[in-house]
């Protein structure tokens, strides 16, 4: 048996993984492909209004994470995963209905169609109400939404832990996170097409509709390693290979040991590992939700290209595929512990460190792009591979420290933080973008929106060294929590 050769089982479970992902991207970024060409003029939304939207979303999908985690934990995987998934495919199908439920608010006429829903909506005069209106059932759906996507990381990580060891979490949580890089590559190249061809109503719904796909599949191709009838004992004692050894020690000979008891966030908070990803994420969680929720907006705005030019679809498309970089943000950690023999976490937070620097290109991308926009897309591509690689060691940093049953409850806390950084980031830049224009604000060269955005792209670049700083003040050597 010792010379059996491993089954690669567990990759396709990666590629599960690496699909739920994809859709999870996907059904989060019809809105903002949509609002401002599709959804803004039809119900008069203002930056602010959809900044709104996104902050909510943002702040309920962060404690949903927290409660996904336990929840997940609690569940298994399995079940955990499908009913995170129903319901964030739910939610995003919900988006298509909003109009119809606006027209039904304002006229007292609920069953027309989509194109009835939208001659209804013109018809009327006060602009006023229709925002007011609009914005709350959007909230209401992007709540749903919300709600389901938050499981999504704690599961995805949780699935990990069980199917990898230590040193390969990063690069398989590099791979299944890439799905959010394929998912915004691909959604300016499909959405905006769906919205033009069919109405934006039928993007949310054929887009919502992959999550039940998905579904299928998790139910058949999914069972725990050690039930899994498609590993051999090779595969398993691979996958198990932590399990079999001590819990690695800090430098010092230390371990630090908690008495065996039911997990809760209050004891989660007790560590300082559990600080330290916090403040990994939530500094740098919005950095991402920024770019994903406002880059399609900062091209129309600055530089009038639309989501449904070609032009934009293709600077969009450009942007992600650059983030596709990020898979060696997965292999930079392994390469440091099998071929520069350090441990782990040392590992780890230097491949950070040199992530942490790269954001500081987008300190040029508003001044370049005086030249052209070609500049932001490439410089802000570059920092949005530098925050998918970041993020893909957080992530696994979390099975670096923790036993597995704590791993979907402690991502949930780290998503929370996140989740908190991207409700500010997403709030702050609706108000100041529309105070820029308004006011025809001025920081240095730049006027009006363009200033108000220079303003945050400073913000987000300086954000990771400012979370590498901490982690490593609170953490500076490996610990492992025994619960």
């Amino acid at each position: 048996m010792s010379e059996q050769r491993p089954t690669k089982y567990r990759w396709t479970i990666c590629g599960l993984l690496f699909f739920a992902t994809l859709i999870n991207y996907l059904d989060r970024q019809v809105l903002s492909l949509t609002w401002k060409d599709f959804i803004a003029p039809e119900f008069h939304w203002t930056n602010n209004d959809y900044g709104n939207v996104a902050a909510i979303f943002s702040i309920v999908y962060a404690i949903s994470m927290l409660v996904s985690g336990r929840v997940i934990d609690r569940l298994g995987t399995k079940k955990g995963y499908l009913w995170a998934i129903a319901i964030w495919s739910v939610g995003a199908i919900l988006h298509a209905f909003c109009g119809m439920i606006t027209s039904g608010l304002l006229t007292g006429q609920w069953w027309v169609s989509f194109a009835e829903a939208r001659d209804i909506i013109a018809g009327i005069e006060d602009v006023a109400r229709i925002i007011n209106i609009s914005v709350v059932v959007f909230i209401i759906a992007r709540i749903v939404l919300a709600v389901g996507e938050g499981g999504n990381f704690p599961a995805a990580m949780k699935t990990a832990v069980e199917y990898f060891p230590k040193k390969d979490r990063a690069f398989a949580t590099s791979i299944f996170n890439s799905g959010t890089t394929i998912g915004a590559l691909l959604a300016p190249l499909i959405i905006p097409a769906i919205a033009l061809t069919f109405g934006w109503e039928m993007s949310f719904i054929l887009i919502g509709a992959l999550g039940f796909i998905w579904m299928g599949f998790w139910q058949f191709l999914y069972k725990r390693p050690e039930e899994n009838p498609k590993m051999n004992t090779a595969e398993l004692n691979y996958i198990q290979q932590d399990d079999e050894q001590a819990l690695p020690s800090v430098p010092s000979g230390e371990t630090v040991k908690v008495k065996e008891k039911p997990l809760s966030v209050r004891t989660c908070l007790k560590f300082k590992q559990t600080w330290a990803l916090i403040f990994g994420r939530l500094f740098t969680d919005g950095v991402w939700w920024f770019l994903l929720f406002w880059f399609p907006a900062y091209l129309s705005s600055v530089y009038d290209i639309k989501s449904s030019d070609f032009e934009g679809q293709i600077a969009i498309f450009v942007l992600y595929a650059i983030t596709m970089l990020s898979l060696i943000g997965g292999w930079l950690p392994t390469y440091f512990v099998e071929k520069k023999g350090m441990e782990v976490y040392s590992g780890r937070m230097k491949a950070m460190l040199i992530f942490a620097f790269f954001p500081l290109l987008i300190l040029l991308a508003q001044p370049l792009g005086e030249y052209s926009y070609w500049y932001p897309v490439i410089l802000i591509g570059i920092s949005a591979a530098a925050h998918q690689s970041w993020s893909a060691n957080v992530f696994s940093a979390v099975g670096d420290m923790f036993p597995k049953r704590a791993i979907a409850t402690v991502t949930g806390i780290s998503g929370l933080a996140g989740g908190i950084g991207s409700f500010l980031i997403n709030k702050v830049s609706g108000m100041l973008f529309d105070y820029a224009e308004q006011t025809n604000m001025r920081m240095f060269q730049f006027e009006g929106i363009e200033s108000g955005y220079f303003i945050i792209f400073a913000a987000c670049s300086v954000a990771y060294l400012i979370a590498w700083t901490l982690m490593k003040v609170l953490v500076p050597k490996m610990e492992v929590i025994r619960l």
